[in-house]
């Protein structure tokens, strides 16, 4: 067993995005090495209704998929093939763009906070212009793996013989919502041949060992390479997105919320966009 060390710690910024909505960027329009097969990972989080109500109204995107994952609040979300529906607290919404969508997600005033997070994920050359589709994901439907002092709720990927809904994923990727109690420690089979980043928001602790870095609320841990991961949670508690994939290895080309592989796909998807031929 070869327990994954820390390659990179990256601390969130705090960005204004859509029709100007706050939130924290943990990464994203950085090395796109570095988190391969992930491009981006946007944490939102606020009480007030102001930070967040504008939301997102009509965007394209290609090429990828985005999976966003609601801890608490509600989203609308509509899109250009007539799919519409909601969000809530617990849901996941995983939407492959594939050859090309056109949606808007709205959130709506909540009391509390409104918070959860955006992971953005590549896909393959061979699949980037894929039929878009729609998984809406529901609380009940993610199950558990229970370890001593931690859980892992799955949505998609398996783990000690627990599947996540999220099924048929083309890079096949892991992401787990991991809550460990305080003081725990434990340790976690990782697949070798991946990429593995973890997000912490809730909580503190160390997922290099006992001897290790300390991690906070909006830093994003990215892992050398390995087969373990050694968790040491705080006195009060560890919480964290655990997001691991095969890198793809391949050129990006990227601009706003278009992924493809050359500037040439790229340009020709905003052209396609511009003259209403975007849709396929």
């Amino acid at each position: 067993m070869k327990t994954r060390t820390i390659k990179a710690v990256a601390e969130g910024q705090w960005v204004v995005d859509g029709a100007g909505v706050k939130l924290k960027r943990i990464f994203g329009f950085g090395d796109t090495a570095l988190t391969d097969p992930f491009l981006l990972l946007d944490n939102f989080g606020s009480d007030n209704p102001e930070d967040y109500i504008a939301g997102f109204p009509w965007h394209p995107h290609r090429g990828i998929e985005t999976i966003t994952y609601m801890l608490e609040g509600v989203v609308e979300h509509r899109d250009s093939l007539g799919n519409s529906g909601v969000i809530k607290s617990g849901q996941v919404q995983w939407m492959t763009a594939g050859s090309g969508i056109v949606h808007q997600e709205m959130p709506k005033a909540y009391e509390g906070t409104m918070r959860g997070f955006q992971l953005w994920a590549n896909l393959p050359k061979k699949d980037k212009m894929t039929r878009p589709s729609y998984r809406d994901i529901k609380a009940a439907d993610m199950k558990e793996y229970k370890g001593e002092g931690f859980s892992l709720k799955l949505i998609c990927g398996e783990y000690g013989g627990v599947e996540g809904p999220a099924q048929d994923i083309v890079i096949k990727p892991w992401f787990f919502d991991v809550k460990a109690e305080p003081g725990a420690a434990f340790t976690l089979d990782l697949r070798p041949e991946d990429n593995v980043l973890c997000c912490v928001f809730e909580g503190s602790g160390k997922l290099d060992g006992k001897d290790g870095r300390v991690l906070t609320p909006g830093q994003l841990a990215v892992l050398q390479d390995g087969d373990a991961l050694d968790c040491h949670a705080s006195k009060e508690g560890l919480r964290f997105m655990l997001m691991a994939g095969k890198p793809l290895n391949e050129p990006v080309a990227w601009r706003g919320s278009i992924v493809m592989n050359t500037e040439a796909e790229l340009n020709r998807a905003y052209n396609e966009y511009r003259a209403g031929k975007f849709i396929k």
